[in-house]
């Protein structure tokens, strides 16, 4: 497998995590889009394009991020106990749509994403620059959100240093398909309990 092409839409508010969104083609035939580029504690990586994971609405059954508080659709209160969880207990907002299963193509990505993206920022500071990227993501990605996405895990990052000194980070790959997000387990309905006294007009006079 070869990646053939990287494009960069670089975002205009460089203060933020979320430095730029990027796609790529692997052999000139195949496009991945809505890769993302983070900035981490140790350097620039390249985030897996994701989506906001969803629950239904038990009023109406319409589908509302978790985030919600109330139904998009009817406008119901919904619950606070929505969030999926994965097999090892942590919260999920997101799942990714696509990712690498081996650290040699997490790398490789890595490697052709991040040396695009400092190639672009030179191209940017160019008068008659204009971005290859077409697609615009304005108000599609929260900053906050990004934050609990790509929080620290157990599992720990590789930092790489290259000559020049600045530092590329480098996320841990999959091992292999995730599995099934697991909503929480409702809870019985507890009922009220009866009189002691099951008599026919038991408790009409009391």
């Amino acid at each position: 497998m070869e990646i053939t092409e990287v494009r960069i839409k670089l975002m205009e508010d460089s203060d933020d995590r979320l430095q730029a969104f990027c796609s790529i083609t692997i052999d000139d035939c195949f496009v991945i889009r809505d890769l993302k580029i983070i900035e981490g504690t140790s350097g620039p990586f390249v985030a897996m394009p994701s989506r906001k994971l969803t629950a239904h609405c038990p009023n109406c059954g319409a589908k509302n991020h978790l985030r919600s508080s109330y139904c998009n659709n009817c406008g119901g209160r919904l619950k606070d106990d929505r969030t999926v969880r994965d097999q090892d207990g942590r919260a999920k907002l997101y799942a990714d749509i696509a990712h690498p299963i081996n650290s040699q193509c997490r790398e490789m990505i890595q490697k052709h994403v991040i040396e695009e993206y400092r190639a672009e920022r030179e191209r940017a500071k160019q008068p008659d620059y204009v971005s290859r990227y077409d697609d615009s993501y304005e108000d599609e990605f929260e900053s906050a959100d990004l934050v609990e996405q790509y929080a620290p895990a157990k599992q720990v990052q590789d930092t790489i240093k290259r000559k020049d000194g600045e530092r590329t980070q480098i996320q841990p790959a999959e091992v292999g398909p995730r599995a099934p997000h697991i909503l929480p387990t409702p809870q019985p309905t507890k009922e009220p309990p009866r009189p002691s006294n099951d008599q026919f007009g038991a408790g009409i006079f009391d």
